[in-house]
């Protein structure tokens, strides 16, 4: 027996069934989310593909939208040295990005969402969809609504960190709790800026150094600020796809009364 989400990861569908729905005006999605990236001590490599796929799902579900494969490999410089991750230069990653996306449009999808989970990734693909010259493409941000961004300010304990940290694994304690090992949570030491450089677990005079991998405080995180994260991102998500989706209805009247 299938699970709900076979009926939106195109990998567990047929092509004709595929072909279909896309003639039907589904819209499609394509995740963004690493599953060679380190996540400290406490969190498992594939933990931006766990939330791609996600959120995907939960937007598939509310709009009826066919999920194509979470690109998986990434621009991801900031974690080579611990054992595992991997990362795509710009330029190839760039490409790769491109190459699916256009891909998916040319099958005739009307209206193609990216959804990232990074944020080294968001430059390289903002690149791309600016390549492809199409509105049908929308680039949505995990981490970049309004409402996201208030909750974050509001909740936030730690005095630095953007990966593995408090929030990251607030996040994951709300939507994959067993994936997290909260006694293996780690800090790491503060760094002289806001965003690290190249993170390293063998150096401790870098300023860059953390053992574990984690960027911030992952022992402050809590299920309760998970769940509240997890709230204001798909509200935000919400707000974005349905404009996009009652912009694109607008424009096609003929569709939209069907």
């Amino acid at each position: 027996m299938g699970t709900e989400g076979d009926t939106f990861f195109i990998a567990h569908l047929t092509w004709n069934e595929v072909a279909r729905r896309i003639a039907a005006g589904n819209p499609a999605i394509l995740p963004i989310g690493a599953a060679a990236k380190q996540h400290g001590f406490h969190l498992p490599l594939n933990t931006d593909q766990v939330q791609a796929e996600w959120f995907a799902a939960k937007l598939a579900a509310r709009i009826d939208a066919l999920i194509w494969p979470a690109v998986t490999y990434g621009h991801y410089p900031a974690f080579v040295a611990y054992s595992g991750s991997a990362s795509l230069s710009s330029s190839t990653f760039e490409a790769m990005v491109q190459e699916i996306a256009a891909g998916i449009l040319r099958h005739g999808c009307e209206l193609l969402f990216v959804l990232n989970t990074g944020i080294s990734t968001l430059a390289p693909v903002e690149r791309a969809l600016e390549q492809l010259g199409s509105r049908k493409v929308s680039h949505l941000r995990i981490y970049d609504g309004p409402r996201y961004r208030h909750v974050r300010e509001e909740l936030c304990q730690q005095s630095h960190g953007s990966h593995a940290d408090e929030l990251e694994t607030s996040l994951m304690l709300a939507l994959a709790p067993g994936l997290v090992d909260m006694a293996r949570a780690e800090a790491s030491p503060a760094v002289p800026r806001d965003t690290p450089g190249r993170l390293t677990p063998t150096n401790p005079a870098s300023p860059n150094y953390s053992r574990s991998g984690s960027y911030g405080d992952p022992t402050l995180a809590t299920l309760a600020k998970g769940e509240a994260l997890l709230s204001a991102i798909l509200d935000d998500l919400h707000e974005q796809v349905d404009a996009l989706l009652l912009e694109k209805a607008r424009a096609s009247p003929a569709r939209a009364k069907r």
